[in-house]
């Protein structure tokens, strides 16, 4: 049979993310290309602790659950937001969803019809690419700077195209690592409101700020637009998960806003799976009541070594095969964006990488355009030390093949 899929959906089949995924099964395969947290550092006894604990005291915990999630866990999220990032809001208006790309593709169906326009930062996360293709939105780039989105460029195309949503990620950027400064975030946040824009906030890898782990304590840390706005706004939907700074695998995330905006995102997600897993909600809501487990000393040691892993790869670059590449080192996050020699294509760049075992993300996987063809995205939270160390020696040596034909 010859099965008829709307156009749209063949952007899916020709990522190049799923032949890396394929190729990244192999043991001997270097990939610095996904979205992966490192899985020597889950907190796999302390998870195994909960998991036992919730399996033992209640066969209810493998029952249906509430489409908006666990009730003892949103309420963990409401005083957790406010205590650590300011962010002062009510169980009710948390949505738990199976991670923030279910959150952005539940906001995307109830809130974009086809041919909308969206703005997005550029460049930015392929996971939100895919989303609002899908969906058949008119995606309209914005380009920034080293402080965030360009306040006067947003204006311009506001203005021009009538957006139906801004969706952006001030805190490390996916895939530049670019943090927001307070004035940039209050100059967007001032615009988008006085258009009644919504902002679509993802806020994904704002705990991984490197400086955490030297003790920086919550207050001192750049407010999220989202609690910039309170509690007069309501133009921002605040998402995030515990997949980086937890564990991917409980596929937990959330989305908090208006109380309208989460009610229409649990209309439509219960015709998309009902609820996410209970049973996986219930174990990291006991791990994190647990006098146990502390989150905070567990994200200060994550945020310790993967600022030890980007001084690996910051020293990597700077070896002569890379010596006409340019990049900002971010502060956080899980990237590094670098710019490739003039000339030098990152998808060419990648078949030839792919030959030799490893793997990063292209910059056309990250951008509408071709403005980011030649860049390519790094994770170095992934790779163990010396599994980092060895593939950007193999990318070293796909570089240097190509300069040298040049």
């Amino acid at each position: 049979m010859q099965y008829s899929f709307a156009s749209r959906a063949q952007t899916l089949l020709t990522s190049p993310l799923r032949n890396i995924r394929a190729l990244a099964k192999r043991d001997s395969f270097i990939s610095l290309a996904e979205e992966l947290p490192a899985e020597e550092l889950f907190p796999q006894h302390s998870l195994a602790e909960a998991a036992a604990a919730v399996l033992s005291q209640d066969p209810r915990s493998l029952q249906y659950g509430e489409a908006e999630g666990y009730g003892p866990l949103r309420e963990w999220l409401s005083q957790d937001l406010g205590r650590r990032k300011g962010v002062h809001v009510q169980p009710d208006h948390i949505l738990l969803t199976t991670g923030t790309q279910q959150a952005l593709d539940l906001l995307v169906r109830v809130y974009v019809e086809p041919g909308d326009p969206v703005l997005i930062e550029s460049p930015t996360s392929p996971g939100m690419l895919q989303v609002l293709r899908l969906q058949g939105a008119r995606i309209i780039p914005i380009e920034g700077d080293e402080d965030g989105l360009l306040p006067d460029e947003l204006e311009r195309q506001i203005v021009e195209h009538k957006p139906k949503l801004l969706m952006a990620a001030p805190n490390f950027t996916n895939p530049t690592g670019v943090m927001w400064s307070l004035e940039r975030r209050r100059q967007v946040l001032e615009r988008c409101a006085k258009h009644e824009l919504l902002i679509v906030e993802d806020d994904s890898y704002g705990d991984l700020y490197f400086a955490d782990a030297e003790g920086i304590e919550a207050r001192e840390r750049i407010p999220s637009l989202f609690s910039l706005e309170q509690p007069q706004g309501n133009h921002v939907l605040y998402i995030g998960s515990f997949s980086k700074t937890v564990a991917p695998a409980l596929r937990t995330g959330w989305a908090a806003g208006h109380r309208r905006l989460i009610e229409m995102m649990t209309a439509v997600k219960q015709m998309a799976d009902w609820q996410s897993s209970l049973l996986n909600q219930r174990i990291l809501q006991h791990m994190l009541d647990s006098k146990h487990f502390d989150l905070e000393e567990h994200i200060r040691m994550l945020n310790r070594e993967y600022r030890t892993r980007l001084k690996l790869m910051i020293e990597l670059l700077k070896r002569k095969q890379w010596k006409h590449v340019r990049y900002a080192v971010p502060e956080g996050g899980m990237f590094l964006w670098v710019e490739l020699p003039p000339g030098l294509n990152g998808d060419a760049l990648l078949r030839a990488a792919l030959l030799k075992g490893v793997a990063f993300l292209p910059g056309s996987m990250c951008s509408p355009s071709e403005k980011a063809d030649g860049c390519i995205r790094l994770n170095f939270t992934h790779p163990g030390r010396d599994e980092l160390l060895l593939g950007m020696n193999l990318i070293s040596e796909a570089v240097t093949e190509f300069t040298a034909r040049s």
